[in-house]
């Protein structure tokens, strides 16, 4: 049986995986080249956001762990 130590490293990891996705996110939506879409962008957005929403949510677990 693994422990709440394992449980907290995975969750961890899943956050720094959500991190980089973030800044990949920020990144296409800010370059200039090549010129995106309108529903390309709002996709874009849209997945920013959950993502930064889905990273609140897992740094508010880490946190709750001992």
């Amino acid at each position: 049986m693994r422990g709440r130590s394992w449980i907290k490293a995975l969750r961890q990891e899943e956050a720094r995986q959500v991190r980089a996705r973030l800044a990949e996110l920020e990144r296409n939506l800010t370059a200039a080249y090549p010129p995106r879409s309108r529903r390309q962008r709002q996709e874009t957005g849209h997945e920013l956001r959950n993502a930064k929403f889905r990273l609140k949510r897992l740094e508010e677990c880490i946190a709750a762990m001992p």
